[in-house]
């Protein structure tokens, strides 16, 4: 080995690509491979997200429908089989409350919680929420746990 046959590992050196705009002499100067005139020859150049070439864009051709409630009131579930589980490890055991969910990581503290009926419940349990579902409930006082929303 000597300084005449020194390579690069393998895969380590990337083609850099042609060097363009870099004056006439240079072969790659005038234009730079980007034509003459229009949008796409100037710098800055970005084409917009959905751009059809001055067609009608598809978002804009298809019509608008539905309908969205400026009301509508977001609830983070929660299934009774998470809180049977935070039972088992020992992180609840009597009471669940909003504190008790936003300090788990369940919820978030602006978020308002309803308890969900997927699974079953064991422990006796008093918990609190916003909302919760019929067979959540059900499940819950079935377990001989009580239910408080706030």
């Amino acid at each position: 080995m000597d300084l005449s046959n020194l390579q690069p590992a393998a895969g380590s050196a990337k083609n850099k690509g042609k060097r363009v705009g870099r004056g006439q002499g240079s072969g790659k100067g005038g234009t730079a491979t980007r034509g003459h005139k229009g949008a796409k020859s100037r710098s800055g150049y970005s084409k917009k997200i959905g751009f059809e070439g001055g067609q009608m864009p598809l978002q804009r051709r298809v019509p608008k429908f539905g309908f969205t409630n400026i009301n509508r009131k977001e609830y983070k579930g929660i299934n009774i089989d998470t809180l049977q589980q935070l039972v088992e490890d020992k992180k609840i055991n009597d009471a669940v409350d909003f504190e008790t969910l936003v300090g788990l990581g369940l919820a978030g503290k602006n978020e308002m919680v309803k308890i969900l009926g997927r699974g079953e419940i064991k422990a006796k349990l008093k918990v609190s929420a916003h909302k919760f579902t019929a067979s959540a409930k059900e499940a819950i006082e079935a377990a001989g746990g009580e239910v408080v929303t706030l």
